[in-house]
């Protein structure tokens, strides 16, 4: 605007000069008049010829000139938008509702191939909306596509109130003050050659036999290369097929190279070499199962390489026979279906039970944790680990914000104890007091790090150790000095009973503390019946010669009135859905520990003929509990996963907070639709 106006002031400045040179002209003759009267006349004479020239051309030519400027203005407007109309660049205008005003050859062309669409910019693209056309002076660039080519459409906002005439011209809405402008540039040659290059990256995988020793024992001796053969051609034949390559680096473990315009293929598939390689049945007792780790879209082929190596840990993680594929930070899982196979050799936990020794033995404190609302494996779990922590001399201390009321009747009996410290068990917030550098963390029965009992603890301390049986999920502790998870584990309790009998010879466990851990395998194999193998009666029995006693831990747990009533309510209420899927919710009023009761009531419903998996629903603190259970038709892992949870192919639990019951079972009916289609269910 400041530029328009001194514009208009050097014209009017240009065109007025012969006057203002006539006010000097005026001045001057009465300078030479008042010095000499005849020399005045004769000056004078002259400037009256002067002032009638100059009026006569500041009238006669005034008219000429500004018609003059007008024309070229006119021929320049013309010129300009000429040059906007022959721009090679899509170019056009359009109102705030979307309504294309005016548009150049390029952009019509464009419109030209289907003249079904109204010249609306929203009908062209539907991905723009019409609060996208204010964008406040600012560009804004949106991908989308129409009649088969890909466009990237920058839009951007133009303030016309000097124009408000041409507006209501071109058929504005009157006071309408703003227009957006439209660029389309064609992307779909570029989007076509990024794919391309895209397609020709290499993406690393391994593939790992889950169970290659137990299925070559049950079969004949003989027979076992054969065996071995068939597994070898199906897996090259499924690699080949997508033109890729394998070798087989170790008598169980191959890594392949594939190019990644195949992982669609692969992942639409569903990997249907997890169940062809069960296929493979030469006599044996036992199918071999196997686990895929692929890694993609790295940095370089080593990065893609360690994704794989990464995927296939957490597929190993999560009990086998599924793939893992890692893209970058997202990670997606495929399969799952078959149970999980007991691994009967100890190697492993000699192994970590002896590492761990060794961690301990350099530290001079240990604080022990498990998850938020800890049940029973969780306590005793961390009761075993003070016994070794308590066997070396090492100060230990367990980290418990909130007891339950599964809990409290077995910390009552450390509380007021002589042979137990006063501070065994502490608050967070007291434990994170303690941390200095020979401070070591042990998390029991949990590897994600948002739901441990105190999750500054894990920024806190800088040696930490792991110890869990649940399948592992995106979120995993990954700041861990040694990571014992083992999905075939009935129970934590389970795991921390057999590194008792392994990490040091002559440890004493007392009965107290061999009640809670014997409680924690009950408890989470409901009472030997669920994912329990030849190790969990193993551990048990060694935790029986230890001194647990079955009929007190009976009776520690037995039910009170309300509790009873509420998991017979959630039974009483539930509602099946799809035929197969028990679903109800829980009453969390007057209860102590209403997520264990959901859990208990989840598990009476398993008991009812034709239920494929059980999940009830309970309302606590503003956070939406799940308790799933299934026996093996059903991966209730995959399923809660989906809700942003885990655990266990049959026991799984997820937490939903900011919705209400019946929104949370409206997600988890979607979800069994969801599996249901993609065949996840038996």
């Amino acid at each position: 605007m400041k530029d328009k106006g001194k514009m208009r002031w050097t014209f009017r400045v240009y065109l007025q000069w012969p006057l203002y040179l006539t006010v000097f002209m005026i001045l001057l003759t009465a300078a030479v008049g008042a010095v000499s009267f005849t020399a005045g006349l004769i000056v004078s004479a002259f400037t009256l010829v002067y002032i009638g020239i100059a009026l006569w051309l500041y009238i006669s030519r005034k008219r000429g000139i500004l018609a003059g400027l007008i024309a070229f203005s006119e021929s320049y407007d013309q010129s300009r938008q000429g040059i906007l109309r022959e721009m090679l660049v899509p170019y056009a205008v359009a109102d705030r509702t979307g309504r294309l005003l005016w548009m150049n050859r390029e952009f019509e062309s464009i419109l030209e191939e289907d003249k079904t669409v109204p010249p609306s910019l929203t009908a062209l693209f539907p991905e723009i909306t019409k609060e996208m056309l204010s964008t406040g002076g600012e560009t804004v660039s949106i991908h989308s596509s129409f009649s088969e080519r890909n466009y990237r459409v920058d839009l951007r906002e133009l303030v016309m109130d000097p124009l408000a005439q041409a507006a209501a011209d071109n058929g504005l809405e009157p006071g309408e003050s703003r227009i957006t402008a439209v660029y389309l540039i064609d992307e779909t040659q570029t989007l076509k050659y990024k794919q391309q290059i895209n397609d020709q990256k290499l993406v690393a995988g391994l593939i790992y036999l889950d169970n290659y020793e137990e299925a070559l024992e049950s079969v004949e001796e003989v027979r076992r290369s054969l065996l071995t053969a068939l597994i070898d051609r199906k897996i090259s034949k499924y690699i080949s097929s997508m033109n890729g390559i394998v070798k087989k680096i170790e008598k169980d473990k191959y890594f392949f190279v594939i190019r990644q315009q195949y992982m669609i293929q692969m992942q639409e598939s569903r990997f249907p070499i997890l169940e062809d390689v069960k296929t493979v049945n030469i006599g044996n007792e036992m199918a071999v199962t196997l686990s895929i780790g692929i890694g993609m879209n790295g940095e370089s082929y080593a990065q893609n390489y360690e994704y794989a190596r990464t995927s296939i840990d957490m597929a190993l993680g999560r009990g086998g026979d599924q793939a893992v594929v890692k893209d970058l930070d997202k990670i997606q899982y495929y399969g799952g279906k078959a149970q999980q196979m007991e691994k009967t050799t100890r190697v492993k936990a000699r192994v970590k039970a002896h590492a761990l020794r060794e961690l301990m033995e350099n530290k001079d404190r240990l604080l022990i944790m498990g998850h938020r609302l800890a049940d029973i494996d969780a306590f005793g779990a961390a009761i075993g680990i003070y016994r070794i922590a308590a066997s070396m001399n090492k100060k230990a201390n367990i980290v418990l914000n909130e007891v339950t009321s599964s809990v409290r009747p077995m910390m009552e009996r450390f509380l007021d104890n002589a042979e137990y410290p006063d501070d065994m068990f502490l608050k967070g917030s007291k434990a994170a007091e303690l941390v200095d550098s020979g401070t070591m963390l042990v998390v029991v029965d949990v590897n994600r790090p948002s739901i441990t009992d105190e999750p500054s603890l894990l920024r806190l301390v800088r040696t930490i150790v792991v110890l869990d049986h649940h399948r592992t999920s995106n979120e995993i502790i990954d700041n861990a000095v040694l990571s014992y998870v083992e999905p075939y584990a009935s129970s934590a309790c389970e795991m921390v009973a057999e590194v008792l009998q392994y990490i040091a010879d002559g440890i004493k466990v007392r009965p107290a503390e061999a009640d809670a851990m014997y409680a924690g395998i009950v408890i989470d194999t409901q009472n030997f019946t669920n994912q329990t193998g030849v190790r969990t009666f193993e551990a048990a029995a060694f935790l029986r010669r230890s001194g647990a006693d079955i009929t007190r831990v009976r009776k520690l747990f037995r039910e009170n009135m309300k509790d009873y009533q509420a998991k017979a309510e959630a039974v009483r209420a539930a509602e099946v859905d799809m035929d197969a899927f028990a679903i109800s919710v829980c009453p969390a009023e007057g209860l102590d520990s209403p997520t264990i009761t959901g859990a208990q009531a989840a598990n009476e419903l398993l008991e009812i003929k034709g239920i494929k998996a059980s999940v009830v629903l309970t309302d606590y603190n503003n956070t939406i509990y799940f308790s799933a259970r299934s026996i093996d038709e059903v991966n209730v892992q995959v399923m809660m996963e989906k809700l942003g949870g885990g655990g266990h192919r049959t026991i799984a639990g997820a937490q939903i907070q900011g919705i209400s019951v019946e929104e949370a079972k409206n997600r988890l009916k979607e979800v069994i639709r969801q599996m249901m289609d993609e065949g996840d269910v038996s």
